[in-house]
């Protein structure tokens, strides 16, 4: 009767040591063997999303083996409630570990845009959506949303001319609305208070400020030239001579204009347009870059108060009508 007995404990430490030497081997083999998901996998883990959620989906499309395993794994490392929001990109082979490695420390997808100067928010919001980052219908959207707008302190109607033009590097994924945060911040980099005060001395807020450094960028054939056409506006602004800006006027047209800018458009009564209004218009017509925005700092010692294009990028100025008007014979018409 005992003999019995001892071989029936020795059987059930046996049968406990091999469960035991199972369930280690078992364990080893899911932390330390690398899992090569089929092919390149991109998931996409919402700011909230559940530890649950995120292991579930990640065994789903095979890159890792065991969801349950996995979560368990986080939680023992005390990762649950760090893993980060974001678009990620699997494509080689990896261990459990591994995989949380990077979910904690947010190895997000990147995606990197442009926003060329002189850019306006309806080309800024194709240029998003093209990219594959956010519809452009949304862009406009938060780009007129008095709520958004006033978060950000910015006093317009939009955000026309605050969206700085930069190349961006940002997670893929990411909200709209923090992209264009990351936009009007690049912006505020480029309004230092020493330049507040310089322009309010010329009679200038942040907004006429956007608003005259746009028109410069869009009238500037290149940056040299931008110190000399800022002083040519800001003369006609103190002598309340119209600015007569083609550019304003085509912003103001809108839809209308067909690329032809003709006599009527010049009469057309818009809050934009420059011949028939005295003064700025309401608010910026593109993005200003960094060299438009200083020229309305520091523009040239010049008197010029008129300017016509060369043809080759460049322009003639003059001081007097009479100068003008020669200078746009010999440039425009006999061109």
């Amino acid at each position: 009767m005992s003999r019995k007995c001892g071989l029936g404990r020795r059987c059930v430490w046996v049968t406990l040591l091999v469960l035991l030497v199972s369930v280690v081997c078992f364990g080893a083999f899911f932390l330390l063997a690398p899992v090569s998901p089929a092919s390149s996998q991109t998931l996409s883990f919402p700011h909230g999303s559940s530890l649950h959620v995120v292991a579930r989906q990640l065994e789903q499309v095979g890159v890792i083996r065991n969801a349950r395993l996995f979560t368990l794994l986080a939680r023992w490392r005390g990762d649950a409630a760090r893993i980060h929001a974001g678009t990620y990109d699997f494509d080689r082979a990896a261990t459990p570990g591994d995989i949380l490695d990077r979910l904690v420390a947010g190895d997000v997808r990147h995606l990197q845009f442009t926003i060329p100067e002189g850019f306006d928010l309806r080309q800024i919001a194709a240029r998003l959506e093209a990219a594959g980052i956010a519809p452009a219908s949304e862009i406009l959207r938060l780009a007129h949303d008095p709520e958004f707008l006033a978060a950000q302190g910015v006093t317009a109607p939009s955000l026309e001319g605050y969206l700085f033009p930069e190349t961006y590097t940002i997670s893929a994924g990411l909200p709209p609305e923090r992209i264009l945060v990351a936009m009007i911040d690049e912006l505020k980099r480029h309004l230092p208070e020493s330049d507040k005060a310089a322009v309010a001395a010329r009679g200038l807020d942040v907004n006429d400020w956007l608003t005259l450094a746009s028109i410069i960028q869009k009238e500037a054939g290149n940056e040299a030239e931008m110190p000399v056409i800022a002083a040519v506006f800001l003369n006609r602004l103190r002598g309340r001579i119209p600015l007569q800006a083609d550019p304003t006027v085509i912003y103001g047209l809108g839809d209308a204009f067909n690329g032809n800018l003709t006599k009527k458009h010049l009469r057309q009564p818009t809050p934009y347009n420059t011949y028939t209004q005295r003064g700025l218009p309401p608010g910026p017509i593109a993005s200003p870059g960094a060299k438009a925005l200083q020229a309305v700092v520091a523009p040239a010692a010049v008197n010029y108060l008129y300017f016509v294009a060369r043809g080759d990028g460049t322009h003639a100025f003059s001081r007097t009508l009479k100068e003008h008007n020669r200078a746009v014979a010999d440039f425009q018409l006999h061109r």
